[in-house]
């Protein structure tokens, strides 16, 4: 019913960035907040940045001053801008959206992921 496809991962050196995006598509009557997570090897998924509807953002005390979240509502688009990556950022980023589907109920639906590799 709903689709996050997300693209912008890569390899990179220290102090660089990226720039993640994610679309959603589908059966879709409204999106509320929007997120990106991320998964490091032998770690638990944690919560990186997540932004509602309004515009509100809430950012991980690790990417703090270096990452920002943005959105399109008008695309159904979250993105991640990524600055100043450090070695320890390494992780398979995946997006996440809370959507209420078209006549039907609101559920948390996510992306594929994508690999961020930081080389120092």
């Amino acid at each position: 019913q709903v689709q996050l496809v997300e693209s912008g991962g890569g390899l990179v050196q220290a102090g660089g960035s990226l720039r993640l995006s994610c679309a959603a598509s589908g059966s879709i009557f409204s999106i509320n907040a929007m997120g990106w997570y991320r998964q490091a090897p032998e770690k638990q998924r944690e919560l990186v940045a997540d932004i509602t509807s309004g515009g509100s953002t809430n950012y991980a005390d690790s990417v703090k001053g270096r990452f920002t979240i943005s959105r399109s509502n008008a695309k159904n688009t979250v993105y991640l801008q990524m600055n100043s990556l450090k070695p320890e950022d390494t992780a398979v980023y995946y997006c996440a959206a809370d959507v209420t589907v078209i006549g039907g109920p609101i559920s948390t639906y996510w992306g594929q992921g994508t690999q961020v590799t930081v080389f120092s």
